[in-house]
Formats: structure tokens, C-alpha cells, sequence
């Protein structure tokens, strides 16, 4: 009976940063298994800006999980790599990236906390590299699934 009961107490779940850890390297696979695959390469620069700001989001979540609030636009998606040395100082920061991905037209990401859409926002300009436009041009941001379509 005894052996029972320690079986019961050594039974447990997926802890949350182990889900998160799952999906951010689906998200990556994903990236770079999808524009292989697709003959089309503007469209396949679409999917990898989704993916890499689902992964991008996906650290910013668990970052605000071990310090309560999301890096500063001041600090930057760079917090997500880097422990910030402005204020607010992160008290349980570790390293929720080992490298920040530009955007497939090879700039940066943007970011906004607060977000004037979300919490945070998250997005890229597109190829043209200006706000709005359509298709390649288009802004493809975490705030909303018709522009991150």
C-alpha cells in the first residue's frame, strides 16, 4: 500500500514553461521547415513572421511570468536576451532567448509596452517597411488574427 501511495505522490503534470518551451521550438521547426516547403517565397516570409512572433510573444509571456510585468519599450525585446539594466529592474530574469530573429526583410521587430493594441505589441512593418500597406506590404503584428493572417 505504501508503494502505491508513493507512486500517486510522484505522478505529475507538464509545468508551464515546459509547454512554453514545446511550442516555441515548434514554432521554430515550423519556421524553417515551412519555406522550404512553399514555392512561394513572399508568401513563405508571411508564415515565418507569424511564427517568429508567436516564439517573440511566447518569451515575452513567460518573462512577465517570472517578473510580473513585460520589458519597458525602453528595454526592448533585447530583455528577452539580456538581463535589462534600467529600471524596472527584472528580479527573477534568466535568458528567454538565446538570439532575437529579424523580420524575414531582414529588420529588427518592433515592440511597444504598453501596446496601444494589446499589453504589448508586437509586429513588423513588412517588406515594404512602412505602416499599412497589403499583401507583402501589409503590417503583420500580434494584435489582430486578420493583419497577422
Amino acid at each position: 500500500m505504501e508503494a502505491t501511495n508513493q507512486k500517486q505522490g510522484r505522478q505529475r503534470g507538464f509545468t508551464l514553461i515546459e509547454l512554453m518551451v514545446v511550442v516555441v521550438i515548434l514554432a521554430v521547426l515550423a519556421a524553417i521547415a515551412v519555406p522550404r516547403l512553399m514555392d512561394r517565397p513572399d508568401e513563405a516570409r508571411i508564415v515565418k513572421a507569424k511564427q517568429d512572433i508567436s516564439a517573440i510573444s511566447s518569451a515575452l509571456k513567460l518573462y512577465k511570468l517570472d517578473n510580473y510585468q513585460y520589458p519597458t519599450t525602453d528595454q526592448g525585446l533585447q530583455a528577452l536576451v539580456e538581463k535589462p539594466q534600467t529600471e524596472p529592474e527584472p528580479k527573477n530574469w534568466q535568458a528567454y532567448m538565446e538570439n532575437l530573429p529579424d523580420d524575414p526583410w531582414g529588420r529588427p521587430y518592433l515592440y511597444l509596452s504598453p501596446g496601444e493594441h494589446k499589453d504589448f505589441d508586437l509586429y513588423t512593418l513588412g517588406a515594404d517597411g512602412r505602416e499599412g500597406g497589403e499583401g507583402m506590404n501589409a503590417t503583420i503584428g500580434n494584435w489582430s488574427d486578420e493583419q497577422a493572417q
